[in-house]
């Protein structure tokens, strides 16, 4: 099984919030070939850039959705902006009158955190502003997104993080601010699920594995159709994954009749693949964060192809 039958969500509506490039593209996409409407937030768009200043869009992202067998409508949205984001939650229960599945994806971090920096050393503004778009835009999207999405029994949040509760509970994350990030997220689908399961909903942390996205594969000299080649110098980049593999995953659990079984939980890309079946687009079914639980326990080596 390569994702979810075509046509299981094909009356479900999704926000994918922050669907700019990396996780959040794949998770769109994916939410689209298996049918659904896809509403992709961000602040990238062909008429202006973010301070990324990269030349992926939301308006590419939505195009790759319809193309993909959903429909995907682009909204530039600031999800630091309450006003923005109720406007933008106004306009779905409008157009479609009802919210499936809402995926919090917004990060943006990437140029803002510095790798083991104490937290008396890393530059404040930064610490600042990355935790204001890792949590705050997260609490903002929830708070307007909700009340819509509760209207529909059934309905899915997915709060997107960097590592699994198990393995980041023992684990310093890159520096202060950066940990803090990624575990204030594992937090938020844990009160999520305390406060949607009783009325019918499902919250779950979901983290993808080591992610070829377009910044990462940039970042190794590589491309998708070459990634491998930057195995020669670290082997463990086997364990990697596109940004559709994490989007199977999302679709996979939205589908699923019995989701709520997993309410309140940290979620991976590779553990949910072994239980729903699904691969990467290669037909590989990666699952960095069993081998990285491993490495932390046992001292595995750092070659991970066995864990393909």
């Amino acid at each position: 099984m390569s994702g979810p039958s075509e046509g299981t969500l094909r009356d479900r509506v999704a926000l994918v919030a922050g669907a700019t490039r990396g996780a959040g593209r794949g998770i769109a996409v994916e939410l689209g070939a298996a049918g659904a409407t896809v509403y992709v937030t961000g602040r990238s768009t062909r008429e202006r850039r973010s301070e990324y200043d990269r030349p992926e869009t939301i308006e590419d992202t939505a195009d790759l959705v319809t193309a993909a067998g959903g429909r995907g409508i682009a909204v530039p949205t600031d999800h630091l902006v309450p006003a923005e984001v109720a406007e933008l939650v106004a306009r779905i229960a409008d157009e479609q009158g009802r919210l499936d599945v809402l995926v919090n994806d917004i990060w943006g971090g990437e140029k803002l955190f510095e790798w083991d920096a104490p937290v008396w050393e890393h530059d404040l503004d930064n610490g600042r502003r990355m935790l204001r778009l890792a949590i705050e835009t997260h609490a903002i999207t929830s708070h307007h997104a909700l009340p819509l999405l509760l209207r529909t029994p059934g309905g899915l949040v997915v709060e997107m993080t960097d590592g699994t509760a198990e393995y980041n509970r023992g684990t310093y994350r890159v520096s202060f601010f950066y940990d803090i990030a990624k575990s204030a997220v594992l937090r938020m689908a844990f009160a999520l699920g305390h406060e949607l399961g009783p009325r019918g909903a499902t919250a779950v942390a979901l983290t993808p594995g080591w992610l070829r996205s377009e910044m990462m594969l940039e970042a190794f000299g590589v491309t998708e159709e070459n990634w491998h080649d930057a195995e020669a110098n670290v082997p463990h980049f086997a364990i990697s994954e596109t940004p559709f593999y994490v989007g199977r995953a999302v679709a996979a659990l939205a589908a699923d009749p019995e989701r709520a079984r997993w309410n309140g939980q940290s979620l991976s890309s590779g553990q949910l693949a072994q239980v729903y079946g699904f691969t990467d687009r290669d037909g590989s079914r990666p699952d960095a964060w069993r081998y990285m639980v491993e490495v932390q326990d046992k001292g595995k080596p750092a070659d991970a192809t066995g864990y393909r």
